[in-house]
């Protein structure tokens, strides 16, 4: 069935907010994968709010779960409502079993999603879900479901918008608050409907946006106020905070709409929250967060885009994904007050600068503040794999054949918690020689993932050559490529990156791009590798005996320049929108 064919088109949207925000981005393209579609979109009542007037959808429909399509007799009676619609495809985001029995139920002849929650029986095209051990942000997971479409290219930001009567609505509100239009407003988004476990300690967000607001009022010379929002069941913590703050303040918890919440945190000039529904909703208007991570993961359910700094305590048990913490909490209780008010004040200067450089060649809006709680965020591990993370045989050739040198995992975990970027770069002349395969070369790396994920480590990106070295080809170390792919790919700013390897083509590679270098001597032709660089006059600028020790010295070499990462306003550590996180990806495939 062809695209611009469709008539009528069920989109199944997810059920939470913040789910629904990084949906968005695919909800939009849509419109112009299906041109000629009506495109009507299922969800439960709070999502619908949400996309309410949204460019890329005709029709809401309101999924009462909790009223007239409750219980059995409710969903015989949605299916016979959508079954009326004659739709001829239905596209589901929603993950649950029951999106996809409704729309066999409707009668929908197509129905699209991943194959979860063994449903694919009622599924016409079941599509594999993505390998958990690479793992993606859930912006790019909804984004990808639509690739088999035609959808090309990288996610945009998601992007959510309020009428002008709303905003004159909740600027009336505010108003009468004590709120006025000339404060700068700082929001707190201090509650978690997922559990206890999400929660930064409440009296530390109170002295965050206390501490905030004298800094607005003695460096920007604007009133401020605050803004405490959250869901019904959260007023009295909202009242809380409110009690230990000395600006201006006004509870919203529990008392707004969807829409209402939408028009209020648009008007925040920067908001200080969980990992929540509000902390997506303030990304998708551009709002620059502060987001405290503890048990979920940052890398997939980080908000989207740029304008964002994360503040969390890299402890053993995160992320752990559990509601109540069974311990002491210490992913939060780790997280300072000095951290969390540091990462604000630099939005906050940010945003200032931004509006007095339009003419300056670098655009301000696009700078991520580091991660204030990690000594490596903003920093790049480039990493050789043979000799380097595994035993150099020669050629590994197959999957068993791969073995991790001791202590890599460890080293490794440590350099991830303390906020690097890991990608790994290697060439794999062993492809074009025919001593292995593609499929081969993907076993052994799907391998090496797994062996690492029991030390807790997630490599960003694998990049390899497949070339044979007479081929000349640009991605062969210490040819660039691979390294311009993930400049390209991740936004990577090279001038705080390291190559690590245990041949000279990795220490000519680090000088080729302006990273600093590190030799390790765990391969077997370690030796002849420094003597080589020493008669080319082209010494690292450090020399290891294990990657645990390369570790420690990059922790100790990077320290000196994380302060200058944080108060540059010109950083360019910036990712790219998405790339919180990204799949395995593969160079000259």
């Amino acid at each position: 069935m062809r695209n611009d064919a469709l008539q009528r088109v069920l989109v199944r949207g997810p059920n939470w907010i913040g789910d629904a925000v990084m949906c968005e981005p695919a909800v939009r393209a849509l419109r112009s994968l299906f041109p000629r579609a009506e495109i009507t979109l299922l969800v439960k009542p709070a999502v619908a709010e949400l996309f309410a007037g949204h460019e890329a959808v005709d029709h809401v429909l309101v999924y009462e779960f909790r009223g007239k399509h409750a219980g059995l007799s409710g969903k015989w009676e949605l299916a016979a409502m959508l079954r009326r619609h004659h739709f001829e495809l239905a596209i589901l985001f929603q993950n649950a079993f029951e999106a996809a029995l409704l729309a066999w139920l409707a009668g929908v002849p197509r129905r699209y999603g991943y194959a979860t929650d063994g449903r694919s029986l009622f599924l016409s095209d079941p599509v594999a879900v993505p390998d958990r051990l690479k793992l993606t942000h859930q912006v790019h997971y909804y984004w990808d479901l639509l690739k088999p479409f035609g959808l090309q290219g990288e996610p945009p930001a998601p992007r959510l918008s309020v009428t002008p009567s709303e905003e004159q609505a909740m600027a009336g509100r505010l108003a009468s608050a004590g709120l006025s239009e000339d404060m700068m407003l700082i929001g707190v988004n201090p509650g978690s409907t997922y559990g206890a476990a999400k929660r930064w300690l409440p009296e530390r967000f109170a002295e965050t946006a206390d501490r905030l607001s004298k800094f607005v009022n003695r460096e920007h010379k604007r009133p401020t106020g605050v803004m405490v929002l959250g869901a019904a069941g959260e007023e009295g913590l909202g009242r809380n905070i409110a009690e230990r703050i000395s600006a201006p303040s006004l509870v919203l918890s529990g008392g707004t709409t969807i829409r209402e919440l939408m028009a209020a945190t648009k008007r925040c000039s920067v908001i200080l929250t969980n990992d929540t529904g509000p902390m997506h909703i303030a990304a998708a208007f551009d709002v620059p967060i502060v987001a405290v991570f503890g048990p979920t993961d940052w890398r997939t359910t980080s908000p989207y885009g740029n304008r964002h700094a994360l503040v969390r305590k890299p402890v053993d048990c995160a992320p752990c994904l559990l509601r109540e913490c069974p311990i002491d909490h210490r992913c939060m209780t780790g997280v300072t007050v000095e951290e969390v008010y540091e990462a604000a004040r630099q939005q906050l200067v940010i945003t200032s600068e931004s509006r007095k450089s339009e003419n300056q060649s670098i655009d301000l809006k696009t700078f991520r503040p580091a991660d204030l709680s990690t000594p490596l965020a903003g920093f790049t591990v480039f990493l050789d794999r043979d000799g380097t993370l595994n035993r150099d045989t020669g050629y590994v050739k197959s999957a068993a054949e791969l073995e991790l040198l001791p202590g890599v995992g460890e080293a490794l975990a440590r350099l991830e918690r303390a906020g690097a970027r890991l990608i790994v770069v290697t060439n794999q002349s062993g492809v074009a020689r025919g001593f292995f395969s593609l499929r081969d070369l993907e076993a052994v790396h799907d391998r090496l993932r797994s062996e690492l994920s029991h030390h807790g480590v997630a490599l960003d990106a694998i990049y390899f050559c497949p070339h044979h070295p007479d081929d000349q080809c640009r991605c062969r170390k210490p040819g660039t490529a691979m390294i311009e792919k993930a400049v390209d790919e991740f936004g990577l700013d090279l001038g705080r990156a390291y190559v690590v390897g245990d041949q000279p083509r990795d220490i000519q590679l680090a000088r080729k791009v302006g990273a600093r270098s590190i030799l390790v001597t765990t391969g077997p032709t370690s030796d002849n590798a420094m003597a080589v660089l020493r008669a080319e006059g082209s010494m690292p600028d450090h020399a290891a005996g294990s990657l645990n020790e390369a570790a420690e010295w990059i922790l100790n070499d990077a320290a000196g320049k994380q302060h200058s990462a944080v108060s540059d306003q010109a950083g360019s550590e910036a990712a790219r929108p998405g790339q919180v996180i990204s799949p395995i990806l593969k160079a000259d495939r």
